[in-house]
């Protein structure tokens, strides 16, 4: 995995540069929370970025960061919250939340501190699937390499996160893939996408370290992929590694976006350790 700061670090940052700040953060948790630890929002007198999982517990840290603000606090502090009937949020776990100030000096090290790790994800197809995962991923916590053997296929405009790559043979570009990525398949031809596929094979044998590949596709298309793949060597075990097709089941709109959307469900529960489907 790779860190890259995401959009609202980026405004906490750029603000902290003209005015200190409260840095609001999940310390600890126990049970059923809002909000996993390391969680974070930033705090000015009328403004905040992030969020710790609003409602009352959001509410009170807010009033208790804009107090420090108000009496020039210096020091770092922490308290515990029960989530509770009385907080008015059932979740009946608990939070330790900490209150730092923070000023322009420390922006390298909040820099480090605060950005998010990237899961690395390997998109091969730009059409409109392909585009429509890829704004779907923008927001969470994943980079993506976005390849396709067409020229002039990727819309401008590409998030900092992005990279696209014009591969011909597309294939090739497997070779030099991050350990770790989730591959996604989904090319323009069905050709490509067995190549694509069948590289990925061939690295798996050699190193294991694409956790996640899958295609996109029918039952029918990939009884045809298993039948050539069998042809060119590959065995039901190494098969079996492939998901196709991809997305959660019982998801069946074929709209561009509802594909993204139950995708990308898909790779949060690979990331998460659950069943991808």
């Amino acid at each position: 995995m790779n860190a890259t700061p995401d959009p609202d670090l980026e405004i906490f940052l750029h603000r902290l540069q003209r005015e200190p700040a409260v840095l609001v953060s999940v310390r600890r948790t126990r049970g059923s929370v809002p909000r996993e630890t390391g969680t974070w929002m930033a705090v000015w007198a009328e403004e905040q970025v992030g969020t710790i999982g609003g409602g009352h517990l959001e509410w009170d840290a807010l009033r208790r960061a804009r107090d420090v603000l108000a009496h020039g606090a210096d020091a770092a502090q922490e308290y515990r919250v029960a989530l509770g009937p009385s907080l008015g949020q059932c979740c009946g776990g608990e939070v330790v939340l900490g209150l730092e100030p923070v000023q322009a000096a420390l922006t390298g090290a909040l820099r480090e501190r605060l950005a998010r790790p990237l899961v690395p994800v390997a998109l091969f197809g730009g059409g409109h699937v392909g585009q429509a995962i890829v704004r779907a991923l923008d927001p969470l916590p994943f980079s993506v390499h976005w390849i396709d053997s067409r020229d002039g296929v990727f819309p401008g405009g590409l998030s900092e996160r992005v990279r696209a790559e014009h591969s011909d043979p597309v294939q090739d570009a497997v070779r030099e893939l991050p350990t770790g990525a989730l591959v996604l398949i989904m090319s323009f031809s069905h050709a490509e996408d067995l190549d694509v596929v069948a590289a990925c094979l061939q690295r798996q044998r050699r190193s294991a370290d694409l956790p996640f590949v899958g295609l996109i596709g029918s039952q029918t298309k990939w009884a045809t992929f298993r039948r050539r793949l069998a042809e060119r060597g590959f065995d039901g075990g190494e098969l079996a590694r492939v998901t196709c097709p991809i997305g959660l089941p019982g998801i069946t709109g074929k709209e561009p976006a509802v594909i993204a959307a139950s995708v990308v469900a898909q790779l949060l529960l690979v990331v998460q350790g659950g069943t991808a489907g």
